[in-house]
């Protein structure tokens, strides 16, 4: 059957479907009238074969526990998309299923380290990672992103290593493609950074998330990058952000080591969540199975977004620089050289242009005078929220 959900201009209403996006802004302060581009999921329909795929299951009517195994086609399908998408041979010995990638990076953290042990990380970063990390009573070890005030960002490698020692770091949780920065790290980089986690006996954890998102550069799996860094990785993926099922948590855990994948699974079993969510696995097969042409063409549409979203913040929005992407669907606005105080621009964001963005200093505190906005959205919303921008400004 042809796909039929390639429609990603008409505005679908999501309001009153326990949306965290568009109904929960009362709750957390803002309007309820406020136009949300912060949380990263999309305003897109998914796939209409994951919709039937759905559909059908429901039909089944017992929704009892539910599991995957070898050879039920699952893995085959998670493999054939690694395969044909990012040439990468995922082997079935390494694989781990997780409700998400968030609830990996907790797993990996107390199966990994000790209260008390420090984690590392490169800010500004998507946010949960600190949370993570404090709120399981670990040390916090930040070393800040280097950005050269034009648009780029890069890694400062001696700090990085320094405090790596300084703070005997156990684990470092990379994000790569970087959120909310834009970076694609290259070959080169990853190799510098996995070279001294070696060195110093440094686990990683590899959130790949966006790795389907790539616009200007050419996404490395980290674990790929040099033949033994598979030994101390775990490395994250779901088809969450890919084909916009977040909700249904599902993601899918990559550890060769077999010594670490013990720990983790252990850990895992601890949590009490040892069985996935059966509506989850029936889409991420179904996604990783039949839903390449969807994803091509919600890639093309997006990025005809971030293209039109850089012509509209050059002509319109002086004094705010828009990031180089190089991947994800979250674009990182710098509003630094706009001449207003950094600390104000939450306020005029929010009670001016009534936008509910995801401000820079929940990043670290080197976000703070940035903006990280969603444009996994139609091109009239993205123009109204950008409207907006220029108005208040």
């Amino acid at each position: 059957m042809p796909e039929k959900n390639l429609d990603f201009d008409t505005v679908i209403n999501r309001y009153k479907t326990k949306c965290l996006k568009y109904d929960f802004a009362k709750k957390r302060g803002y309007r309820e009238d406020v136009l949300p581009l912060w949380v990263a999921d999309m305003d897109f329909k998914s796939s209409s074969y994951i919709e039937q795929a759905i559909i059908d299951q429901a039909k089944h009517g017992i929704y009892g526990y539910s599991n995957i195994q070898e050879g039920d086609g699952f893995f085959e399908a998670v493999k054939g998309f690694m395969k044909r998408h990012h040439d990468w041979d995922v082997d079935g010995k390494w694989h781990v299923h997780s409700p998400g990638v968030c609830f990996a990076i907790a797993n990996a953290i107390r199966a990994y380290t000790n209260i008390g042990d420090s984690v590392i990380i490169c800010q500004p970063v998507y946010y949960p990672f600190s949370n993570i990390i404090t709120q399981n009573n670990r040390k916090l070890v930040v070393n800040e992103l280097l950005y050269d005030g034009n648009g780029e960002y890069s890694i400062d490698f001696d700090d990085f290593e320094r405090k790596i020692v300084k703070n005997q770091v156990k684990l470092f949780i990379l994000c790569n493609p970087h959120n909310p920065v834009g970076r694609v790290w290259t070959k080169d980089e990853l190799l510098k950074l996995g070279e001294i986690c070696k060195k110093h006996s440094v686990l990683v954890f590899s959130d790949e998330i966006h790795f389907d998102f790539i616009w200007e550069a050419r996404h490395n799996i980290f674990q790929e990058v040099s033949d033994d860094f598979k030994e101390f990785t775990i490395t994250a993926t779901s088809a969450s952000k890919s084909f916009n099922l977040a909700g249904l948590q599902q993601a899918n855990i990559f550890i060769a080591n077999k010594k670490l994948k013990d720990k983790f699974k252990m850990m895992y079993e601890v949590s009490g969540l040892d069985e996935p969510n059966l509506m989850g696995i029936v889409a991420t097969e179904t996604a990783y199975k039949y839903g390449d042409e969807w994803l091509f063409a919600v890639k093309k549409y997006i990025k005809g977004n971030l293209a039109f979203a850089k012509k509209y913040i050059e002509e319109n929005l002086p004094g705010v620089r828009l990031v180089k992407t190089e991947g994800t669907f979250l674009l990182w606005l710098d509003f630094t050289a706009c001449g207003i105080d950094p600390l104000k621009i939450d306020d005029l964001i929010i009670n001016k242009a009534n936008l509910w963005l995801d401000s820079g200093r929940i990043f670290g505190k080197s976000g703070i005078g940035f903006q990280r906005i969603n444009i996994a959205c139609s091109r009239a919303t993205l123009y109204e929220a950008l409207d907006r921008i220029k108005n208040c400004l």
